[in-house]
């Protein structure tokens, strides 16, 4: 008896008869949450920056009295913690791309998502609703913590302009971390990544201050001690600088800075990774 053959057999091609979804953006959002999730090192940064959001918050606020926040919002005192814990987003953030570059895996990751820009904006996106989860969380726990242990009360039309100008401090340290990632993108290398983030975090404070002693440069290194970092984190969670360099930058100013330099940063890794060879 003659064996009988299928068309796909006679023609030399393999068609399976189980359905072959197209790929989409949700796919590749799925394959970077599970690359997320199970690296230890997602596990200690987000940790660190917990513990050190929550517990030197919680330290500040035990070490508070009620009339303190007549002067400073209940959210002020994870302010304290978040100067320090945006470093673990930072590092989150350009781990979760350089990770790939140095271990290889980037190769595996573009041969089964050969569509790069899909999978970048993938990282983009899964990154960004982790860390403005966890930091806006970590935040929460110690302004209600702030507000129940000085008897004060997370609502009303006061708490929830204090309540907002906090999410727009976790939307900015989100950012930072977003800014973060499209560094590593264009850097590829882990220590490289953070060094340059370190140093545009920590840099501009002490560049404005020493420029600000020479007259000629005065106004630049005024402009620079009014916009940075600490300064914006600062002025979100509406705590008053103080000082003799100008009047305050306002909240739109510090969030379109940002803004600007991450959205520039963002545009330019699309750009490299998908022109560049893994």
């Amino acid at each position: 008896m003659t064996p009988t053959t299928t068309t796909a057999e006679q023609s030399g091609s393999y068609s399976s008869s189980l359905a072959t979804p197209r790929p989409h953006l949700g796919h590749a959002m799925a394959s970077e949450w599970t690359k997320l999730v199970s690296l230890r090192s997602t596990l200690w940064t987000l940790g660190a920056l917990v513990l050190t959001v929550v517990g030197v918050g919680l330290t500040v606020v035990s070490q508070t009295t009620d009339v303190d926040y007549t002067q400073i919002n209940f959210t002020t005192p994870a302010l304290i913690g978040l100067l320090v814990g945006q470093l673990a987003v930072i590092v989150l953030g350009v781990l979760t791309i350089s990770s790939e570059h140095g271990t290889g895996l980037v190769r595996t990751t573009f041969t089964a998502a050969p569509d790069r820009y899909r999978v970048l904006t993938a990282k983009y996106l899964v990154f960004s609703m982790v860390a403005f989860a966890v930091t806006a969380l970590s935040v929460f726990v110690v302004g209600v913590t702030a507000a129940v242990m000085r008897g004060g009360t997370a609502s009303g039309p006061h708490a929830a302009g204090e309540w907002f100008g906090a999410l727009l401090g976790c939307g900015y340290v989100t950012l930072l971390g977003v800014l973060a990632l499209a560094i590593g993108a264009l850097v590829r290398h882990s220590a490289g990544a953070i060094a340059v983030m370190l140093g545009l975090v920590t840099l501009p404070p002490v560049i404005g201050a020493m420029l600000s002693m020479w007259e000629a440069v005065a106004s630049a290194g005024e402009l620079i001690l009014r916009h940075n970092v600490p300064v914006a984190l600062m002025t979100l969670f509406g705590l008053p600088q103080g000082g003799d360099v100008g009047p305050e930058p306002s909240t739109v100013s510090q969030l379109m800075l940002i803004v600007l330099v991450t959205g520039g940063a963002v545009i330019a890794s699309y750009v490299i990774v998908g022109r560049r060879d893994v």
